[in-house]
């Protein structure tokens, strides 16, 4: 009897520190995604409005210089870092298949924004808006078209979004919820609240004897 004893003890043990060893896990991905997305969708709106293409046109006064921003060419990282952000709050606040969708919406948002940018680096619609404009002529168009640094930058931001989606997916499952201990019913602060007022401590009948009190009163 006393061997079978023994050898149930280490069973909680294990099992306490397999849970200790998720709950860390689950820590670090949560901070990794929640930083992975903000810094992507940070990124994702600041190079959005610089410039992505530059070009000229030659009109009657001359050549002039044309350039886009990102903004200009297309508007879908910006919308999509927004949607992103939105979905990195979300995804704490839902639990169960309602934090997966989330997760999936932050990983498409994140997937989408980089393919927008890729495609945008490319694209000389708003340069040629911009030449028909200035030289008054609807048939203009830009020449010598050179791109920058910030569509791909944008696209390299919109794959950490990407990745912290990705990460939502693989361990939301493990991530607590934002609003836990606000919707259970004698939750942790209730609990502690009671124990500090319970006469039946024996911190408490210390106190009562200190203030000079019988704490065998009950009156």
């Amino acid at each position: 009897m006393g061997y079978v004893s023994a050898a149930s003890v280490p069973q909680p043990r294990a099992t306490g520190q397999g849970e200790a060893v998720t709950a860390r896990s689950g820590r670090r991905s949560l901070a990794a995604a929640l930083l992975l997305g903000a810094l992507g969708a940070a990124v994702v709106l600041l190079a959005s409005g610089r410039t992505w293409t530059e070009g000229r046109v030659t009109g009657v006064g001359g050549t002039v210089t044309l350039e886009a921003a990102g903004g200009d060419v297309t508007g879908a990282p910006t919308g999509l870092a927004v949607v992103a952000l939105a979905a990195l709050v979300a995804v704490l606040a839902a639990r169960g298949p309602g934090r997966r969708v989330v997760a999936l919406l932050l990983a498409l948002s994140g997937a989408g924004a980089a393919a927008a940018a890729l495609i945008g680096a490319h694209d000389s619609a708003a340069l040629d808006a911009r030449a028909a404009l200035t030289t008054g002529d609807t048939a203009a168009r830009a020449v010598g078209l050179t791109q920058t640094a910030w569509p791909y930058v944008t696209a390299a931001a919109a794959l950490l979004i990407l990745a912290a989606g990705l990460l939502a997916l693989r361990y939301g499952n493990t991530w607590p919820a934002m609003s836990g201990r606000y919707e259970r019913d004698g939750g942790p602060r209730a609990r502690t609240a009671r124990r500090a007022h319970d006469p039946d401590r024996p911190e408490e009948l210390w106190k009562a004897l200190d203030r000079g009190e019988d704490p065998t009163d009950g009156t």
